[in-house]
């Protein structure tokens, strides 16, 4: 039977409390809200914190919000705000359906019942369907701590195999997403049985003009892409006219952008296959979202 080392427990009633513990603390210790991807580590005794410091009282940080500010918009998501809230927003559903694209597939009920979208972000798991979302819709998180915030883009905010930019004593409160009128976005998944985590996996943004592509965002998860983006790409397709073609020399390049690692869940060239793969899939469902009128032929 496998179980924990020791560990002490606190609970946190807000956001100043919980920032007030992790400093007494240090860096031994580590937040928990949903847990499930905390606490199998430690069962394994892969991760051994000192001490856990319960935040689920944390009702300040669940929330899903439009915010206008100077005349731009973006979705405002709160830390812990859990995967069902994600999965059930209407206001996410109208604006970026590739949150709620890869909500469906994120593990199962219980899980997407008591995780959080903080959670995994701050997990940094390199096959996380979340992290792939947040590089393809280039979004920004908000970093707290008790000297203040800073905004961190979400390609910049892993700093590898699960680790991140985070300081000690600091903790993620928000996501913002920008709105870019006239987008579409979509996100593609291999995995090896239902709610694993994934082989393989894309996601895609686009915003068009006609067919010509003015801005898109391409992320991908589990195949050693760096910082779960493919900026080759993505630079590629801008200013393109969308087209069967132009979409498979994408997922080409998206291919070129991976790094994978050979496991149980496959070779090497297969999974640098479904970068490709699942790249072309979601930039077509994307496209389609966003108005794609396609040409005969594509």
């Amino acid at each position: 039977m496998q179980t924990p080392a020791p560990v002490d427990y606190a609970r946190a009633h807000s956001v100043e409390e919980a920032l007030e513990l992790l400093e007494r603390y240090g860096p031994e210790s580590r937040l928990i809200a949903g847990g499930h991807s905390l606490i199998p580590m430690m069962r394994l005794r892969i991760a051994q914190p000192e001490r856990v410091i319960d935040i689920n009282d944390l009702t300040e940080l669940d929330y899903i919000r439009l915010v206008t500010n100077n005349g731009s918009s973006y979705l405002a998501i709160g830390a812990l705000t859990r995967h069902r809230s994600i999965l059930a927003s209407a206001v996410i559903g109208e604006h970026y359906k590739i949150l709620h694209d890869a909500e469906n597939v994120i593990a199962d009920p219980i899980v997407r019942n008591r995780g959080t979208i903080g959670g995994s972000l701050c997990q940094a798991d390199p096959a996380e369907d979340l992290s792939a979302v947040a590089a393809a819709l280039r979004a920004d998180v908000v970093l707290r701590s008790s000297a203040g915030s800073r905004v961190v883009p979400a390609r910049e905010f892993t700093d590898g195999p699960y680790d991140t930019v985070l300081e000690d004593a600091e903790m993620l409160v928000e996501v913002r997403i920008p709105i870019r009128p006239g987008s579409g976005s979509a996100y593609e998944k291999v995995e090896r049985r239902a709610g694993d985590w994934a082989v393989a996996s894309a996601g895609a943004f686009l915003v068009l003009d006609g067919n010509t592509v003015t801005d898109v965002g391409i992320g991908l998860a589990a195949v050693g892409a760096d910082h779960g983006c493919a900026p080759d790409a993505e630079e590629y397709l801008r200013g393109k006219t969308l087209s069967a073609d132009t979409i498979a020399e994408a997922g080409r390049l998206a291919a070129q952008c991976s790094s994978p690692s050979a496991d149980q869940r496959g070779p090497v060239i297969y999974k640098r296959h479904l970068a490709d793969e699942l790249t072309r899939r979601a930039l077509r469902r994307a496209a389609a979202r966003a108005g794609w009128r396609v040409q005969e032929g594509n």
